[in-house]
C-alpha cells in the first residue's frame, strides 16, 4: 500500500465572477446603452488564495472559519466539483471518494427517493447490480423508509441529508469529503453518523470535514485547518486549531 498523501492541493487559488445589474430583457439591454445605471457590471471575489496542503490515508482533517472563508470552496476543489483558477489539485488515481458537500446535488427533486438512491449512487460509477446490494442497507440507515417511493422535493432537508449521508456511507469509499453535514437532523442520527465516521477512520479511511460544530470537530478530526478571507491560516492539531479560530473570531465559541 502506497504511503504518500491521497489528495495534494497545491497553492490552489478560485476566483468567481459576479455579475451585477445583469440585463434580463430586451428594454433593459436598450436602456444600458444610455444609461449608465442599468449597464451590467462585473465584479471578482476570489474564494481562496493560494491554499496548499495534503491529506494523508486515514487522517481525520477539520476545515474550520467563518461563513465565507473559503471551506466549502476548498471542499468543492477537491472533489472536483470546482476547478481551480491557479494552482492544482491533484487526486491519486482511481481513488474512490464519496462526498456530501450540498443538501440535493446529485439528486432530482422530481424522482422518489428509492430512484434518488440509484441516480445518486451511479454518479459514483456503480452499476445497478451494485447499488441493489447496498440499497436495504442505504434505506434502512436512513430511517425513512416509509418514505422512499415519496418525490425528494417532498422531503425536508433532514430527510435529504439522512439520505445523501447514507448512501455515502455505504459506498466503501477510501476518502469521504463532507460539508455541514450536522447542520440539519435530528440529535440521534447525528450520534449515528459520528459513530459511522469514527468506523470509517478505524477501518483506515479518509476524511475531509467542514463543520461549525466545535465538539464534533474535535471528536472526529485529529487535525485542522483554520481559513480566513480566503487564506490558510493555520494547519495542525486540532486543540490549537480550534483555539486560533476562537482567537481570530474573538467569540469563545465553536468554529
Amino acid at each position: 500500500m502506497s504511503t504518500g498523501p491521497l489528495i495534494v492541493v497545491e497553492q490552489a487559488s478560485k476566483r468567481f465572477v459576479i455579475h451585477h445589474n445583469r440585463p434580463n430583457a430586451l428594454k433593459t439591454r436598450v436602456m444600458g446603452l444610455v444609461h449608465a445605471r442599468y449597464r451590467s457590471r462585473a465584479e471578482e471575489f476570489w474564494a481562496l488564495r493560494d491554499v496548499s496542503l495534503q491529506v494523508g490515508r486515514g487522517e481525520a482533517v477539520g476545515l474550520v472559519g467563518r461563513n465565507g472563508s473559503g471551506k466549502s470552496t476548498l471542499l468543492k476543489l477537491m472533489a472536483g466539483i470546482h476547478k481551480p483558477s491557479s494552482g492544482r489539485v491533484l487526486v491519486r488515481r482511481n481513488l474512490t471518494i464519496g462526498t456530501m458537500i450540498e443538501l440535493g446535488v446529485g439528486f432530482h427533486p422530481e424522482l422518489t427517493g428509492r430512484e434518488n438512491v440509484f441516480l445518486n449512487a451511479s454518479v459514483y460509477g456503480l452499476t445497478r447490480r451494485q447499488v441493489e446490494r447496498i440499497y436495504d442497507q442505504v434505506v434502512d440507515y436512513s430511517e425513512i423508509g416509509h418514505f422512499i417511493d415519496e418525490p425528494l422535493k417532498n422531503y425536508s432537508s433532514g430527510m435529504m441529508m439522512r439520505l445523501g449521508f447514507s448512501v455515502a456511507a455505504h459506498l466503501d469509499a477510501e476518502v469521504l469529503l463532507l460539508d455541514e453535514i450536522f447542520a440539519v437532523g435530528d440529535e440521534a442520527f447525528q450520534a449515528k453518523s459520528r459513530k459511522t465516521m469514527m468506523g470509517f477512520l478505524e477501518r483506515g479511511r479518509t476524511i475531509v470535514f467542514v463543520s461549525h460544530s466545535a465538539s464534533v470537530v474535535e471528536e472526529v478530526c485529529g487535525r485542522v485547518c483554520v481559513l480566513s478571507g480566503g487564506q490558510k491560516v493555520y494547519d495542525g492539531p486540532t486543540k490549537e486549531g480550534l483555539a486560533l479560530y476562537h482567537d481570530l473570531t474573538g467569540t469563545g465559541a465553536g468554529p
